[in-house]
């Protein structure tokens, strides 16, 4: 008989922590001169009703996947789109404070919005540097990413050989990205509302393998 060599098919290493970032629904739009309640200096909003639908999309396509755990922020818009996921699996939400958005600083609770519609030379600044210091107040791109990194190794180390979904934020995603590939930190800045990214994360080590999946979007 023929020996046939099959072409290879992808398994994470032993010992791996397979996690799906989430990234939050569509949130309440900013509006000049009504501020966003604050969460520990962040900018806390509500899921937008599109962000709720989008929500409900992110559970319909995952109630079967066999997550071990599923993880949120300290902000409210990912803890209220993980939920109807939760209620599917039946698991209670894990709080991961160091996943949570970068802060904007004088630009926090919607202004950053704003600005950036308005293309203030400050962040035209920051998106030219990939810095998020450029904007008054803000942490810089070191500490938010130092902090995004802590935080997925801590849950990589609390899930060998598991997967668990992490519903978090768009700065986020854009940071993981930037630490697993070595590209620029904003460069996968804007993966969509409800999308999914994942990472294989093996020691100190990120892999990944999908971006900005919305394919239950659509």
């Amino acid at each position: 008989m023929t020996k046939e060599f099959r072409q290879h098919v992808y398994v994470p290493p032993a010992g791996a922590a397979d996690i799906l970032l989430v990234r939050h629904g569509e949130s309440e739009p900013a509006i000049p001169g009504k501020p966003f309640p604050l969460k520990d200096g962040h900018g806390d909003p509500a899921l937008h009703q599109n962000g709720e639908r989008q929500a409900e999309a992110v559970a319909a396509r995952l109630k079967s996947v066999p997550f071990s755990a599923v993880y949120v922020t300290t902000l409210r818009r990912t803890r209220q789109t993980a939920a109807p996921l939760l209620e599917h699996l039946a698991l209670e939400p894990i709080e991961e404070r160091d996943l949570r958005e970068v802060f904007l600083g004088n630009w926090d609770g919607g202004e950053y919005r704003i600005r950036a519609a308005e293309r203030h030379p400050a962040f035209q600044r920051a998106e030219a540097n990939h810095e998020w210091g450029e904007i008054p107040g803000a942490e810089t791109t070191a500490q938010f990413t130092g902090r995004v990194r802590a935080g997925l190794l801590r849950i990589a180390t609390a899930h060998p050989d598991q997967r668990v979904a992490a519903f978090v934020h768009g700065g986020v995603i854009a940071a993981a990205m930037s630490i697993a590939t070595g590209v620029p930190a904003m460069t996968f800045l804007g993966a969509a509302n409800g999308s999914f990214t994942r990472l294989v994360i093996h020691g100190d080590k990120m892999v990944v393998r999908g971006y900005n999946d919305m394919a239950h979007l659509e």
